[in-house]
């Protein structure tokens, strides 16, 4: 996905029930954590579509039960070089 792509947003409206005790900020992150695990948003653009900076983003990912580190060797070689 280019930088020019990304800037670029969709809005998407959620209709969640109000006795669902969930933040905002919550949803954000679920979301953006999600997109980041499935390869779809590098850690910076899910970083931005939480609403963090990506070390905030990443600092906090665990707490979404997703991992910084991916199982694929070129996934690794990919972050490394875009560090």
């Amino acid at each position: 996905m280019s930088i020019n792509k990304f800037k670029q947003m969709k809005t998407i409206r959620l209709y969640i029930p109000d006795n669902v005790d969930i933040k905002e900020h919550d949803i954000s992150m679920i979301i953006a954590a999600k997109l980041y695990e499935e390869c779809k948003l590098s850690s910076g653009q899910a970083a931005k579509v939480a609403g963090l900076s990506k070390r905030t983003f990443i600092e906090i990912l665990g707490r979404y039960g997703v991992s910084v580190f991916s199982d694929s060797i070129s996934d690794l070689h990919s972050d490394i070089a875009n560090a």
